[in-house]
């Protein structure tokens, strides 16, 4: 069996990413980005998700993160993509403002209709493809990535001013969620990795 991409050290820190099916772009509205940062936060307090990065862009989001507690990386991933997966449908459904509805609904119905450990609906693909941090400056390389990702998008001009990551958080100011910094190592310091 490959373990290219799975989580294998239990004491790990992981980079993943995951992405809407279709790459709908859900996370354009306020109401949607915040049952993100609450399911989030839900996983930090209750399932031993130890956030270090992040970033949710209007399809997909990235995360660097480690665990502790009885839940495995994979377990905190799961949950929080199902849970999120439901909630996010049902605010669609019941979103009276959501010109979108229809054609989301559509792509989310038949893409869970096209597998089957799917009930009704497909919201995130299912690939994550972790990758171990194994090294300070593959961490920091991946860190870099996720809070440049809305500059590299032209949605902002410096990544801190972002206010759906971490980047801030590294700057220090306090952000969005509760992020546990990573310290940048003396000999990566200053050092911000190209893309």
């Amino acid at each position: 069996m490959s373990t290219k991409y799975k989580f294998i050290d239990n004491d790990g820190i992981y980079f993943v990413s995951f992405a809407t099916v279709s790459w709908v772009d859900v996370f354009t509205k306020l109401t949607y980005i915040e049952i993100f940062i609450e399911s989030i936060k839900y996983c930090q307090q209750n399932k031993g998700l130890n956030l270090h990065a992040w970033c949710l862009m209007s399809n997909h989001a990235h995360l660097v993160f480690s665990k502790s507690g009885l839940y495995s990386h994979s377990d905190i991933l799961r949950d929080l993509k199902k849970f999120t997966s439901k909630k996010l449908i049902e605010a669609i459904e019941n979103n009276p403002t959501e010109i979108r509805k229809e054609w989301m609904i559509h792509i989310f119905r038949s893409s869970g209709q096209n597998k089957s450990n799917n009930k009704d609906f497909q919201f995130w693909q299912q690939d994550n493809h972790p990758i171990e941090l194994f090294s300070p400056t593959v961490t920091f390389q991946k860190i870099d990535y996720v809070h440049n990702n809305p500059v590299v998008a032209g949605i902002v001009s410096e990544a801190d001013h972002y206010l759906h990551s971490s980047a801030r958080d590294y700057l220090g100011t306090k952000g969005v969620l509760d992020v546990e910094i990573l310290e940048r190592p003396m000999s990566l310091e200053g050092y911000v990795f190209s893309y």
